[in-house]
């Protein structure tokens, strides 16, 4: 029953990751009927659509929007207190707070080292936390949508126009889809109101403050554009958010559905569709390996603890199952929302949480940012693959040279510099420490977990940890900017540099990059690259917490 309910849900997930990818194709390549709305919104702006952009260019671009957004974004945090559409009465946040949140949004990781319901008024929500899902997102898409025409266009020097890039991917994808979506949730229960929040009485005579307000619209985006940031602190976990099995599932989906549907835009605008399926093949068998182990994990439990499925930290109405599979998914999707608290589950499951995020997010990974992180990898696969049979490596018949593969190891290098290095001062100085709730490897799992999380922009963590704290609040802050961009500038470079290049004819010595061997060899790629540079501190988190509750010891 279990191997059935998996593959519906894999089956409706590629099924609309397909028609989705095929619309994508569309609106990247312009649609003629919809052309007319994008050059006047753009020429309004002040922007010339027909403007193409080099790689410099258009780095430029999103560097430059993505201050906008956080200058914007910061203001209105500060000064929400003096700010309209504030009926809870909830003031500014302090500067270092503010200054996280603001990175957090921008950079598509939606990290929230506050409560929501708590700490922001429904004008912070929206034009604030909500705008910056979209843009983003947007952001992301953007970008992925570049490096793809980097890779797959015809030899030129340009990459296509942020601009348009941007709004096609808002107003054409971002937007219906999220229409459709919130629209769904609200059916299903999500409150979406401007009224504050309501005083219950209990049944033993107690009152509760209920919080609520226009909470359908921003987790409709939240899910569609892999931002995870929840309208309420627990996320996805508080039944306003996620009332039912059946809003349960429409948001798991949405968590991989653009991010599939890039692997088919990519075969799309390679003009050979294997290519794409190649690519998502490496992608699934990695999230499937990693969702098989969280769910043995979870249903298998503690035996410490008694017989039965793992329910620490998870709830009643999703139980042990769909616990896991949001867990797999949010952690491999750059998504961060959770549905259950991952500081509750099994040391393994932990474990593969991590690996996901650590190798960049690249197994489906965020809105765009997930496919170009595994561009990153394919270069590194074919460059492997040239050495290993004497010849220059190509990829769609351009030649991968020396530039590329820099390009690549300094993005790649991102990943454990942020993890790494940040992580190890943060376990260190008293003033990092004293977030860590847990003693032993679970505390270094704390520690790990949410400064791999800040660097694969992701936005989840283990619920012990003190993320609030003023060092952590700017350290994450300035690693989630890491993250971000360390890895956006480089492949835009590698992209630019591609598109430079004359395509070579096809020979019966190219080696192919659409079959098995090749999606074997990414996959391996991954893993020796991404995965093993971690080995030695996983071994001291996750991996010695395992070994301990085998030996029935727990912290």
């Amino acid at each position: 029953m279990t191997f059935l309910a998996y593959t519906l849900y894999f089956a409706a997930l590629v099924g609309a990751a397909l028609g989705l990818g095929l619309w994508m194709a569309r609106v990247y390549g312009g649609i003629p009927a919809l052309a007319g709305i994008e050059r006047a919104l753009l020429r309004a702006s002040g922007v010339n659509p027909a403007r193409e952009m080099t790689w410099g260019t258009y780095a430029m671009a999103v560097l430059a929007f993505n201050l906008v957004c956080f200058l914007v974004l910061y203001t209105i945090l500060r000064t929400q207190g003096a700010l309209p559409l504030n009926p809870d009465g909830i003031g500014g946040m302090a500067p270092d707070l503010a200054f996280n949140t603001a990175v957090s949004f921008v950079t598509n990781t939606n990290w929230q080292a506050y409560s929501g319901e708590a700490q922001l008024s429904y004008l912070a929500q929206m034009t604030g936390l909500t705008v910056q899902n979209f843009v983003s997102a947007g952001t992301g898409m953007a970008v992925g949508v570049a490096v793809i025409r980097g890779f797959t266009a015809a030899k030129g020097a340009t990459l296509g126009n942020f601009w348009l890039d941007l709004t096609r991917s808002v107003l054409w994808i971002l937007l219906p889809l999220s229409v459709v979506l919130a629209l769904f949730l609200a059916w299903q229960g999500v409150p979406q109101t401007l009224q504050g929040a309501v005083t219950a009485a209990g049944v033993e005579g107690g009152e509760q403050i209920i919080a609520r307000g226009p909470a359908a619209a921003q987790i409709a985006i939240k899910q569609l554009g892999t931002n995870g940031g929840g309208f309420f602190g627990v996320n996805s976990a508080h039944p306003f958010e996620n009332p039912t099995i059946a809003s349960n599932l429409a948001q798991s989906l949405s968590i991989l559905l653009i991010p599939v549907a890039f692997c088919f835009l990519f075969g799309q605008m390679a003009g050979d569709r294997r290519q794409g399926w190649a690519i998502f093949a490496a992608m699934a068998v990695m999230f499937v390996a990693g969702l098989a182990v969280i769910h043995m994990q979870e249903l298998a439990g503690n035996p410490a603890l008694g017989l039965g499925a793992n329910m620490e930290g998870k709830e009643q109405r999703f139980g042990a199952m769909l616990s896991a599979l949001w867990a797999a998914s949010t952690t491999a999707a750059s998504n961060g929302s959770v549905n259950a608290m991952h500081d509750s589950f099994m040391p393994l499951s932990g474990l593969v949480m991590m690996v996901f995020m650590a190798i960049g997010e690249v197994i489906f990974g965020g809105v765009g940012a997930g496919f170009y992180g595994m561009l990153l990898y394919v270069v590194l696969a074919v460059f492997l693959a040239g050495l290993m049979v004497g010849r220059t490596p190509e990829y769609l018949g351009r030649k991968i040279e020396g530039r590329e593969v820099t390009l690549a190891v300094l993005a790649f290098l991102s990943m454990p510099l942020g993890i790494l290095v940040g992580g190890a001062i943060a376990a260190t100085v008293p003033a990092a420490v004293a977030a860590v709730q847990d003693a032993g490897p679970h505390g270094l799992s704390e520690i790990l977990y949410a400064y791999t999380s800040a660097t694969g922009n992701n936005g989840s963590a283990f619920g012990g940890f003190g993320a609030g704290l003023p060092w952590h609040t700017t350290a994450l802050g300035i690693i989630m900017l890491l993250g971000r961009y360390a890895m956006i500038v480089p492949l835009l470079a590698i992209a630019g540099s591609m598109i430079r290049k004359p395509k070579s004819a096809i020979t019966s010595g190219t080696f192919p990059t659409h079959g098995p061997l090749f999606v074997t060899l990414l996959v391996l790629t991954v893993l020796i690259l991404g995965a093993l540079t971690f080995f030695p501190v996983l071994a001291l988190g996750p991996i010695a917490e395992e070994t301990a509750r085998v030996a029935g010891q727990s912290f």
